[in-house]
């Protein structure tokens, strides 16, 4: 278990690496000596402040690079801190999740103390847990399996044992998931430990369970584990969970060199057992812990800011930091209010295609929302509209074939590379023949997804030769390949160009330069199911999660009914109260539900506003005349965009997003005649 450290040389001395950070950050960098407990509020540069307190510290001989362990939540943030460390000069440092690091531990000691190779380990539970409902004489279904493998995990998480699982939810006022008591859940409990017993199989609950036992019972082992790590670092520390922090304390026996970082306000995940108590109880533990307090937010602009500070303020959010904007200020944020989903996602793809026509790159445009379902509106939406997307929490981006095809003849090329041939050339003209090709494919679809993932490598291979070449060295193919193999371990992924749609929950710890916050009504914002207060509070932190992943553009929507031509009968949040601007969309909006007289309800910018009423008069004569609903003809969202391009041609027209083919076929020389006879109605006479 013991690394090999790194030359530091090219690096400058170690006083360099506090050049580059405010006097918040150089404290916490500077506080080598645990315990401390930085408590930074989004987007105030806590990677930064802790990645250079690890360089710090190695870089001035008070760690050694091999005994420091550095924890978080996800792969992607361990990647990232171990990139940065690595950009700083410094190797061998572990950064790990807690399910990476415990598994590789367990994994070593699992011989001497159990004997044999180590069980293998359960990626989903769902079949085992089918398997001891049956056994339990519980009917039960795939949704049914999903929640109740939840409830699961809920409790092995928060060390709630089977057999007392069913006083522990009572005694909480935990409901059992529908359509099953608290008792049946305990059975199945039972019953699925047994299963897995008999298969001989553990899950990732186990990993951590079995390796706090083996450094609880055997003083040897744990002896060797804290002989190897010496300091450790825990990243969002606001979500650790009480089986986490049972590991994290045998790791450190009865020492307290300890670093952990998080944030109250952005607590979102309650429900599978994380809790805020640990970070907020920290000074409890460790009276003598050095507290740093990182408010200012590099990230977002002021107008970002402000709705985030007043989101948790209105809501008194237990610990919220007041963040203080360092960015210029910028746009406003919008609020929107459309007609339906429908309008709702076709308005946001309108708004993302104009972001990136003025040069906003899709991979930095985001619409997030509460629930996984949402996305396939926007999905239909950005098709429709000719722009990329890519649905975070999809199919996982080293698992594609084209990327895995691609990867082998990388690694082939690495065999054989010409030395004098710059490397982005030799990846480029590798990936060529797999298909690749300068410019995208015009159509939407496969072949586009194709390229996007492949264009994905050709971009990290350029950013790799960059970062070598700012080093002093070239980077070679075999350099690529390897960091390929890091990130496929990390499910570290490349950046792929499209806009991304994601689940507020997925989006944590990620930032785009234009969010679009969608569907924030009551019923999703809180979603329904939050009955408790607690979850009512748990749900405006993920709201305030979403409001601080935007940069500069930020637009909160919501849609008054399900379908067009429904009842208009949704409410915005309740979390917005007095922040929403009532009675008034955003620029670029549709008109208000019920709106009359002239279209300066819309509020588009540079609309025709009598253009927009001469189309809405003859849409309602059409719609009398075929006795159907007016929104059949067109919606208003499509004549707002008429009146904004005012088409000339049926191509024009047809570039307009809700009109296609037979749309045109139907009523597209009626419409260029109304907007021809109010862009020149001389010529009309």
């Amino acid at each position: 278990m013991s690394f090999t450290s790194n030359s530091t040389a090219g690096f400058g001395g170690p006083d360099a690496i506090l050049d580059a950070l405010d006097p918040e950050q150089r404290e916490v960098a500077t506080a080598l000596r645990g315990p401390v407990v930085v408590l930074a509020g989004a987007g105030t540069g806590k990677t930064r402040a802790i990645t250079h307190r690890i360089a710090y510290g190695v870089r001035t001989g008070v760690y050694k690079p091999n005994s420091v362990l550095a924890v978080t939540f996800t792969a992607r943030a361990a990647g990232e801190m171990r990139t940065r460390l690595r950009e700083l000069g410094v190797a061998g440092v572990q950064a790990r999740t807690f399910h990476a690091a415990a598994l590789r531990q367990l994994g070593y000691f699992w011989p001497r103390v159990i004997g044999g190779a180590p069980s293998r380990i359960l990626e989903h539970k769902a079949p085992l847990v089918a398997e001891a409902a049956r056994r339990i004489g519980v009917s039960v279904d795939r949704v049914a399996v999903r929640d109740l493998s939840s409830e699961i995990e809920w409790a092995k998480v928060g060390l709630v044992a089977a057999e007392d699982y069913e006083r522990r939810a009572l005694a909480t006022g935990r409901p059992a998931p529908a359509g099953f008591d608290h008792h049946q859940v305990a059975r199945l409990a039972t019953a699925y430990e047994d299963v897995k017993s008999e298969r001989g199989v553990i899950d990732f609950e186990d990993v951590l369970q079995i390796l706090a036992g083996i450094l609880t019972e055997n003083r040897s082992i744990a002896d060797e584990v804290r002989g190897q790590y010496r300091h450790f670092v825990v990243d969002e520390y606001q979500d650790v969970s009480p089986l986490q922090q049972l590991l994290l304390d045998q790791w450190l026996g009865d020492r307290n060199e300890l670093c952990v970082v998080g944030d109250p306000s952005q607590t979102i995940y309650s429900f599978t057992g994380a809790t805020p108590r640990y970070l907020l109880e920290f000074r409890k533990r460790f009276p003598k812990a050095h507290e740093v307090r990182l408010v200012r937010d590099y990230r977002s602009t002021p107008q970002v800011v402000h709705l985030a500070n007043e989101l948790l303020r209105r809501g008194r959010v237990t610990g919220a930091l007041g963040l203080r904007a360092q960015r210029p200020a910028g746009p406003p944020v919008s609020f929107t209010a459309y007609d339906d989903d429908e309008a709702e996602a076709a308005g946001i793809a309108a708004k993302a295609g104009r972001l990136i026509a003025t040069g906003t790159r899709p991979s930095e445009i985001a619409v997030l929302y509460r629930t996984n379902a949402q996305s396939e509106a926007f999905e239909t939406a950005l098709s429709d509209a000719g722009i990329g997307y890519q649905v975070r929490g999809g199919e996982r981006f080293f698992q594609r074939k084209e990327v895995r095809d691609a990867v082998v003849l990388l690694r082939g090329a690495a065999r054989s590379a010409d030395p004098d041939q710059p490397m982005p050339e030799q990846v480029r003209d590798v990936l060529t023949t797999a298909g690749w090709q300068e410019k995208p494919p015009a159509a939407r679809g496969a072949a586009r997804e194709r390229w996007d993932s492949t264009q994905a490598l050709v971009a990290l291979a350029d950013d790799l030769a960059r970062t070598a070449s700012g080093d002093g060295r070239a980077a070679t193919v075999a350099d690529l390949v390897a960091e390929l193999e890091e990130r496929a371990a990390a499910q570290h992924a490349p950046t792929v160009e499209g806009v991304t749609l994601a689940s507020l929950h997925a989006a944590k710890g990620l930032e785009w330069d234009a969010v679009f916050l969608a569907g924030v009504s009551e019923g999703l914002m809180p979603i329904s199911l939050a009955e408790t207060d607690d979850a009512v509070a748990e749900e405006r932190r993920l709201l305030y999660v979403g409001v601080t992943r935007a940069r500069v553009h930020l637009e909160v929507s919501f849609a008054r009914s399900r379908a067009p031509g429904g009842r208009a009968g949704r409410k915005r949040t309740r979390f917005l109260d007095g922040l929403w601007p009532d009675g008034e969309t955003s620029r670029g909006g549709v008109p208000r539900a019920g709106a009359r007289g002239r279209s300066r309800d819309l509020l588009t910018g540079d609309h025709d506003p009598e253009l927009f009423d001469a189309l809405r008069e003859w849409r309602r004569q059409v719609a009398v005349e075929i006795d159907k609903p007016a929104y059949t003809v067109l919606t208003d969202a499509v004549l707002a965009a008429v009146a904004e391009v005012r088409p000339t041609s049926t191509t024009q027209l047809a570039r307009i997003h809700g009109i296609g083919p037979a749309k045109i076929d139907r009523y597209g020389a009626a419409v260029l005649a109304v907007v021809a006879a109010a862009t020149n109605p001389e010529k009309t006479r």
